[in-house]
């Protein structure tokens, strides 16, 4: 099922927040804690600002607190560059953790006595078996598994194995210590999951401490009982691990008894939100990197110049539900639009250039005319645009030899030029190739600011820039990365979109623009919105489409 229209969200209220209001209610819970628990082995892509909003969303609007914790329990594939990058993403979606910020591997200690504790208490045993062993005897979701061959060792040794794999004495993969469970349980993941791995590998945070690691399952509840988590929401796949989670937190002396809930994961039209896949698309050079304005990521939004109000207005749309469901793409780019619209300032630029020059315009002569800054905000103001003999306008607002209802520019057609006058064409110049080049106008005087004193109309308002008074410009049109809206994650790279990156090298820009820092996205009149990149060079400025002005890319694709 696709989702194309606003929830019941936009009321403020799911089923996660009727719990919540539910429990404070009946006072089960004085003050409610909420928790982001990443890994940090990549960066965060929209599905995570999902998440990122309903916890720290809960906490705001119930007078509570959100930590942010990082699970970090897997330090091959941890890096202190996706921590960062994590905590820069949270922040600029407009969240905070105050000083609530922990780690899993602030717990390691705490979490290795309490196996100890399960060990003792006959609730856990160190296995022999080989991980590919340990998978078949697990069974399917129709056959029962098979006890390993060790999972009635003595708890004495059991004991002496465990605090051995701590010391550092075996090698990857010899042991592993299992939970002791039910191998005939109809739930796999009771199956003895395992607890703990031999990993002899250097942590960001703890060096070379550790030999042993937590899974994420024993690691993760744990950490939500000893920040006194009380609501630890997930995403659907975990529901199947929620009697492990509840397991753990009955056979441990835990200080507290958070409770899980699932929730649906989000998932979008020509978007892939697979780590794994995301990680591949970055390593394998299909994009520029995790901030590549096509992938998904947070950062990647950010560097589209995606407003983070966008975001989270999205977020709010689609709302929090219990089954899974794929939102239409459509729907971000709608709130995209829709603020922008609001707050961007309106530019001129030319991404194809073609020369006009206007043969009855005084050589020499530059006059100067005023364009708003936004139609729909008198205090946003006004600039100048220099207007002179030689002008450029788009490629595509030309036709030598145009349809029936193409009402831009041809040969004796007049058009209205923004701001400034009516035009016609009176000739045309090509290359050697019998490519258009430059053509050859006059305008009406009697029509500046755009309007004709004898009342005759024009069917098109063309956006053009003077040719001396312009800065060239690079500009980069992004569209989806992926072609089909319902891309393969096994076969992604079949899938991929040739036409998601087009660049333009010999774009125009208003000289402003050009000499601007500014970071603020702007509207290209009649192009969409843009925002300066960070590859922009004072010599030559850079500027990345965040969205066109309206959805043309499905269309295209359905043609194509």
């Amino acid at each position: 099922m696709t989702t194309t229209e606003p929830t019941t969200a936009e009321a403020g209220r799911d089923f996660i927040r009727d719990i919540v209001q539910a429990d404070l209610d009946s006072g089960k819970h004085s003050r409610i804690v909420t928790r982001f628990p990443p890994e940090p082995n990549g960066y965060l892509h929209i599905g995570h600002a999902k998440s990122i909003a309903l916890n720290f969303g809960i906490a705001q609007e119930f007078a509570g607190k959100c930590h942010l914790r990082f699970d970090d329990t897997n330090p091959t594939k941890e890096e202190q560059e996706y921590i960062d990058s994590i905590q820069a993403d949270v922040h600029w979606l407009g969240y905070d953790w105050g000083t609530d910020l922990y780690y899993a591997s602030d717990y390691f200690e705490r979490l290795y006595d309490w196996a100890e504790g399960l060990i003792k208490a006959g609730h856990a045993y160190v296995d022999d078996q080989s991980q590919e062993a340990i998978r078949v005897s697990r069974g399917t979701l129709t056959e029962p598994g098979k006890n390993s061959p060790f999972r009635e060792r003595p708890v004495g040794e059991n004991l002496d194995l465990f605090r051995r794999m701590k010391a550092g004495e075996f090698p990857n993969g010899a042991r592993v210590l299992r939970a002791k469970i039910d191998m005939a349980s109809g739930n796999i993941n009771m199956r003895d999951p395992v607890l703990y791995r031999i990993l002899h590998a250097h942590h960001p945070r703890t060096g070379d401490k550790w030999s042993i690691y937590p899974s994420y399952d024993y690691a993760h509840g744990q950490s939500d009982a000893i920040e006194g988590i009380t609501h630890s929401i997930c995403t659907l796949e975990f529901e199947d691990h929620r009697p492990l989670y509840e397991w753990l937190l009955d056979k441990l002396p835990v200080p507290s008894k958070p409770r899980q809930y699932e929730m649906a994961r989000l998932n979008i039209t020509y978007t892939l939100l697979s780590k794994r896949v995301l990680t591949k698309l970055v390593q394998d050079g299909h994009v520029a990197g995790w901030d590549d304005p096509r992938m998904p990521t947070i950062a990647g939004l950010k560097r589209r110049g995606v407003p983070p109000a966008a975001v989270r207005e999205f977020i709010k749309r689609i709302g929090v539900a219990k089954a899974n469901s794929v939102v239409d793409v459509g729907m971000l780019e709608f709130c995209i639009r829709e603020l922008l619209n609001k707050t961007a300032e309106r530019r001129m630029a030319v991404l194809r250039p073609l020369k006009v020059v206007i043969e009855n315009y005084p050589e020499g002569q530059v006059e100067e005319l005023e364009a708003v800054n936004h139609p729909d905000n008198p205090d946003a103001g006004t600039r100048r645009i220099a207007f002179g003999r030689e002008l450029y306008i788009e490629q595509d607002d030309f036709m030598e030899n145009p349809p029936k209802k193409f009402f831009r520019l041809s040969p004796g057609n007049e058009v209205r030029l923004r701001y400034a006058y009516f035009i016609k064409c009176t000739g045309v110049i090509k290359n050697a190739a019998g490519e258009v080049v430059e053509l050859r106008c006059t305008y009406d005087p009697a029509t500046k600011g755009g309007n004709a004193p004898d009342g005759r109309k024009v069917k098109a308002t063309m956006h053009w820039l003077p040719a001396a008074q312009t800065r060239p410009a690079e500009i980069r049109v992004y569209n989806q990365l992926f072609a089909k809206p319902n891309p393969d994650a096994g076969n992604f790279v079949a899938d991929l979109n040739p036409q998601s990156l087009e660049v333009l090298s010999d774009a125009r820009v208003e000289v402003g623009v050009a000499e601007s820092n500014s970071n603020e996205v702007m509207q290209f009149e009649r192009q969409g919105y843009f925002v300066r990149d960070e590859d922009s060079t004072p010599d030559k400025p850079v500027f990345t489409r965040t969205i066109g002005l309206r959805d043309t890319f499905a269309k295209e694709v359905a043609k194509g």
